[in-house]
């Protein structure tokens, strides 16, 4: 089961960090309209790797039959390692583009704030906070746990929902040949 898990993890992050790299990088770090949308539909089109993963242990090597808890547990094991795969994938990303995501970040997040007619005290207070977040971002062991949390929610979203659909064996039940 664990060769499983890490070639299905490595799947599943390839497809969420490679498209992810290309778009750092194309894009300089300038965000698109609909780039949090993007991201988060090709992590679920990644994560599908999940699905499969637990479908095939459960058809192959089960007998048709698998619980929820360890076909959950092999899903959350799945999305660990394409976590680990996205976070390797976007460090690599910004250090090839030299992308200062948080300075950039923190000039949008100000930007807004400042649209949104804010001024004096509350849009200094604003921008310290934002200040402490660069410092923060540039720390990985701050930045690396914040990067896997982008993905792993997902994850478990997906194995909860794939762990709840396959325990029932008569839910696309196995082709016998």
């Amino acid at each position: 089961m664990l060769r499983t898990v890490f070639i299905y993890g490595a799947l599943a992050g390839l497809i969420v960090g490679v498209p992810l790299s290309i778009f750092v990088i194309a894009a300089g770090g300038h965000d698109t309209q609909y780039g949090m949308l993007i991201g988060y539909l090709t992590m679920l089109v990644g994560l599908s790797a999940v699905f499969v993963a637990i479908k095939r242990r459960r058809d192959r090597e089960l007998g048709g039959v698998i619980k929820f808890w360890p076909a959950f547990g092999m899903g959350l094991a799945i999305s660990a390692v394409a976590g680990v795969i996205y976070v390797i994938s976007w460090e690599t990303a910004t250090a090839v583009a030299h992308l200062d995501f948080a300075s950039a970040y923190a000039k949008a997040m100000i930007a807004q704030q400042e649209a949104k007619g804010v001024g004096g005290e509350a849009l200094e207070k604003f921008t310290a906070q934002m200040d402490e977040f660069k410092k923060n971002y540039a720390n990985p062991l701050y930045r690396w746990p914040m990067t896997f949390a982008e993905i792993f929610p997902v994850g478990v979203l997906v194995s909860l929902i794939s762990a709840g659909l396959l325990r029932n064996p008569r839910f696309m039940p196995a082709q016998r040949g």
